[in-house]
């Protein structure tokens, strides 16, 4: 690989990964998102730095609840469905992991 670029014998393919969104390791997709923000050279976020960004992150992930069959539940794993932030942090965790794979080829 020179250049970012794949090699001539590269295959390519897509997959979907289910339950993706519900369950990405919180802590793991947090360091991920500071991370993807940092080598995009961002040190901050429309005047916003990265450690707020995080912080600010993290309330979305770990302070969301739900209600089922009466009881009120937190969730401690993911994030919510249909959150455009999930997706989005979803989106960068693969990044990530997809950064890695082609690193190895």
């Amino acid at each position: 690989m020179s250049k970012g670029l794949f090699k001539s014998l590269s295959l390519c393919c897509t997959f979907d990964i289910r339950n993706l969104y519900t369950m990405l390791p919180q802590e793991e997709a947090l360091n991920i998102l500071v991370d993807f923000l940092h080598v995009h050279g961002y040190t901050k976020v429309k005047g916003i730095s990265l450690g707020i960004i995080r912080l600010l992150a993290s309330i979305i992930l770990k302070e969301n609840v739900f209600v089922y069959g009466k009881k009120i539940y937190q969730q401690v794993l993911g994030g919510a469905m249909g959150s455009s932030f999930t997706l989005t942090l979803a989106n960068i965790f693969m990044w990530k992991w997809q950064k890695e794979l082609v690193r190895r080829q």
